[in-house]
């Protein structure tokens, strides 16, 4: 699909290409109702869309809602694209299949910005600010039966991901792989990464995973 990014929101790249890819091996109906936090373009609501889901979208930035709405009249598809800090602006609904690539890269800074770029990717020292609270907060949107998928690097942990998924009574696991090139914000954080033992001095690649977590009751 052809997209606009308009300046300051996150374009999709090898996190949201394997995301897309295992949102299409999900079975997907017009009844299906669909949520995607952190929608940024939009990409995922429309993937979802165009497999004829009902779909809901999310987004704290202003632009990004904006973009998510562009991109969803030119691509001709229906999504309701929500503005709102991750699953505040749908309380009180349920979803059978909810995706998400948040904010997880390590950073420096104790807490995420409020505002700017980094918005997009920063997520505190451990890369788990948001991440641990979307393991918190999607599993009480699930329906019997409902899915979430989400997508983060290795660098931000996937035992605690899977061990607070669980937790929360979902079953979950890792159903998909890839290794990539450092972007551009990892490499200038080389030092300080190797400084936590999150990469090691010759480290060139990182490791993105999808974790697919189910309510089964």
């Amino acid at each position: 699909m052809t997209l606009m990014v308009l300046p300051g929101v996150y374009a999709p790249q090898e996190d949201t290409a394997l995301l897309a890819d295992a949102l299409r091996r999900e079975v997907v109906s017009p009844r299906t109702r669909v949520l995607d936090v952190g929608t940024g373009t939009g990409v995922l609501a429309l993937t979802a869309a165009m497999q004829g889901a009902q779909v809901t979208a999310v987004d704290v930035s202003r632009l990004a809602v904006w973009t998510a709405r562009l991109n969803a009249r030119l691509a001709r598809t229906r999504v309701r694209v929500l503005r709102g800090d991750l699953t505040a602006p749908v309380a009180g609904r349920t979803f059978d299949l909810v995706v998400t690539n948040p904010p997880y890269v390590p950073s420096p800074a104790r807490t995420a910005p409020r505002r700017g770029r980094a918005r997009a990717w920063d997520a505190g020292q451990d890369g788990r600010l948001v991440l641990d609270r979307i393991c918190g907060d999607v599993p009480r949107l699930l329906e019997p039966g409902g899915v979430l998928l989400v997508v983060h690097s290795a660098l931000s942990g996937v035992r605690p991901t899977l061990a607070r998924l669980r937790s929360a009574g979902l079953t979950a696991e890792v159903t998909e792989r890839r290794r990539v090139r450092l972007g551009p914000v990892l490499r200038t954080r080389r030092t300080w990464l190797c400084s936590r033992g999150l990469l090691s001095p010759d480290g060139q690649t990182e490791e993105l995973v999808v974790i697919r977590a189910e309510r089964t009751r």
